[in-house]
C-alpha cells in the first residue's frame, strides 16, 4: 500500500488517542468517509493499530525495563519473534550495536525482574548474556498493558 500525506497525517492525528473520523476529517479537510474508508485499509495491512496506552508511572507497583540479549546463533529475527511472546515483554527487536536484540519489558509485582530473569529468558535458546536497564522515571513512554 502506498502510503501519502493524508494517510501519515491520519496516523499522526490517531497519536492523541480518541479522536473521531469526523474531528480528524475537519482538521484535513477532506471527507469523514475518506477518513473511515483509509483508518480501515490502514489497520487491514498491518500499518496501523488504534490501541489504549498506559504511562508505567501513574499505575502502582508497575515499571519498564529494557534489556539487551546477545545471542549465540544468526537467527536473531525467529529468536526476537520467541521473547516477544514471553510473559511482559511488550516489543523486541532485532538491532545493530552491542546487542542483538532489544527487549522492552514490563514489570510488576507479578512479574518483578527475578522472574523474568530467572524463569522467562530460560525458555529462549543461544542467548549468551543480557543487560538490563530498569526505568525508574520515563518520560514520554506510553505503552500497551501487557499483563
Amino acid at each position: 500500500m502506498e502510503l501519502d500525506a493524508v494517510n501519515y497525517n491520519i496516523i499522526r492525528q490517531l497519536r492523541e488517542g480518541r479522536k473521531s473520523s469526523k474531528a480528524i476529517a475537519d482538521n484535513l479537510g477532506v471527507s469523514h468517509n475518506t477518513i473511515r474508508r483509509r483508518i480501515e485499509k490502514l489497520t487491514q495491512k498491518g500499518i496501523l493499530e488504534i490501541s489504549g496506552l498506559i504511562d508505567t508511572d501513574n499505575l502502582p507497583n508497575h515499571m519498564l525495563a529494557i534489556v539487551g540479549v546477545n545471542l549465540r546463533t544468526r537467527d536473531l529475527t525467529k529468536r526476537a519473534q520467541e521473547i516477544g511472546e514471553l510473559k511482559g515483554v511488550i516489543s523486541a527487536g532485532v538491532v545493530t550495536g552491542r546487542y542483538d536484540v532489544i527487549v522492552l519489558i514490563m514489570l510488576n509485582n507479578e512479574n518483578d525482574l527475578l522472574k523474568f530473569h530467572t524463569k522467562e529468558m530460560p525458555k529462549i535458546k543461544d542467548v549468551t548474556f543480557t543487560e538490563t536497564f530498569v526505568m525508574y522515571k520515563n518520560v514520554n513512554w506510553k505503552v500497551p498493558y501487557v499483563f
